[in-house]
């Protein structure tokens, strides 16, 4: 029952929480608010405690696969760079200066922290510890359907990544290696698009 009720609760923060926002600092505050906050408030009422729902270190394989996914995802993020569609949508902000970008960057690495906690985190393993299959597609669904009206590409990209994600991150018994990966990925994606420009 409480699986049930953290999963509608979940999925009304995601439809709620939507496009909140119109710069990423205000983006970072939504995401750290919806995607963290308010749920791991829920999740404590339900009788779930942070570890059990990957926050903490984890195991080091996790850590390999993400840097192993992120030198194979390396030729694919320097192929989408040059394509039209990703270079006039990334990066997601405007900047003023190098020292701003980095700033940014920060606040991207904040606003991918809440996602892969929210996703990778307490939906993945509070459903999990029932059903793995369940669990992973449970979360990726979702997650997969929040990145419509990015770059077309960019849609099954998450599926499958959604995917790869959850399994790494279940093995390594954290998100942290989602974490790692995707803000990592993201910053040097902005680095390739904006110098590709």
């Amino acid at each position: 029952m409480r699986l049930i009720v953290l999963y509608s609760i979940s999925v009304f923060l995601i439809l709620f929480s939507h496009n909140l926002g119109r710069n990423v600092y205000e983006w970072a505050f939504y995401d750290v608010l919806f995607y963290v906050l308010i749920p791991l408030t829920v999740t404590y009422l339900l009788g779930f405690k942070p570890k059990e729902l990957g926050f903490k270190i984890g195991k080091r394989d996790g850590y390999i696969w993400a840097l192993a996914l992120f030198l194979l995802s390396l030729p694919i993020s320097v192929y989408a760079s040059q394509l039209e569609s990703f270079k006039a949508y990334y990066p997601i902000f405007a900047y003023s200066s190098w020292e701003d970008f980095l700033l940014k960057e920060l606040l991207i690495g904040v606003i991918m922290f809440a996602h892969e906690a929210f996703y990778r985190g307490i939906l993945l393993f509070s459903l999990a510890r029932k059903n793995e299959l369940a669990a992973i597609i449970a979360q990726n669904i979702p997650y997969t359907l929040v990145h419509i009206g990015k770059p077309l590409l960019e849609i099954p990209y998450s599926f499958i990544a959604g995917i790869v994600f959850a399994k790494m991150d279940l093995k390594s018994e954290s998100f942290l290696p989602s974490f790692l990966l995707h803000w990592i990925g993201a910053v040097v994606f902005d680095i390739l698009c904006t110098i590709g420009a």
